[in-house]
Formats: C-alpha cells, structure tokens, sequence
C-alpha cells in the first residue's frame, strides 16, 4: 500500500524544464561553462572572443539565482554574497546585475550581444542561444 502510494505522489508531481544559460544569439564567443563561472565570479571581465561580459543575475530570493549559484557557481546563497561583498569592499570587482524577472532577463539578453543570463529553458526563444543548461 505504501508503495502504490509514493507511485501516485511521484508520478503526480509535475515536471519542470531545466534552467538556461544564455546569451544574444548574435554572440558567437564559443563560451563553456568554465567560462560562465570566471564571468559571474569576477575573474573575468570577456568573453573568449574578447568582447565584454555583462553578466546578470535575479534578486536575492529568486529561485533560479538559488539555483544557479548552488549547480554552476558551487556556492550557497550566503557564500556567493560574501564572496561579492569581499570583492566591492576591496574595490576588484562589480557583481553582476541584478533583474527582477525571466521576462526582463530574456529582453535584456536577446537586446545586448554583451550580456549573459540563465532563464527556464521553457522561456528560450530564437533571440537568445543556450549555451548550457542545468
């Protein structure tokens, strides 16, 4: 019985779509996920093809900036805002910017071939290119 109960509860819970790393779909940088983490920590300021690297990010809160701090960047909340705060206070770096919604982060990123960003895959459309998900 127990077992034709979790059966049910697995099978009724909703699949959700991965998260998107994104760019413009005009940049053609050839960026690897190696690169996306030295771009959203500061220890790079371009892509590979040496075009600036604007990276955004959500408000402290969002679900997907939770998300990709703990699966890309390998930090927690509250690491990754100590690591920022570190690096503002010594006056070597600017955290990326923050958005507010997927809407907002998708217009941005599919309008500035600098910019970069993670959305849910569900949202990507023709203006913007994956570039990994996770």
């Amino acid at each position: 019985m127990k077992f034709i109960f979790a059966l049910c509860l697995l099978l009724s819970t909703p699949v959700f779509a991965g998260t998107a790393i994104i760019i413009n779909a005009n940049n053609t940088s050839g960026i690897d996920i190696e690169m996306v983490k030295r771009i959203y920590l500061g220890k790079s300021k371009a892509f590979p093809d040496g075009s600036r690297a604007i990276p955004l990010t959500f408000e402290t809160g969002n679900g997907l900036r939770d998300i990709f701090n703990k699966n890309v960047l390998g930090k927690s909340e509250s690491q990754y805002s100590a690591f920022w705060s570190k690096l503002v206070f010594t006056g070597r770096g600017t955290p990326p910017e923050m958005i507010s919604n997927e809407d907002e982060m998708l217009t941005l990123v599919a309008t500035n071939p600098n910019t970069i960003g993670f959305i849910d895959e569900s949202k990507v459309d023709g203006s913007v290119k994956i570039v990994g998900t996770f």
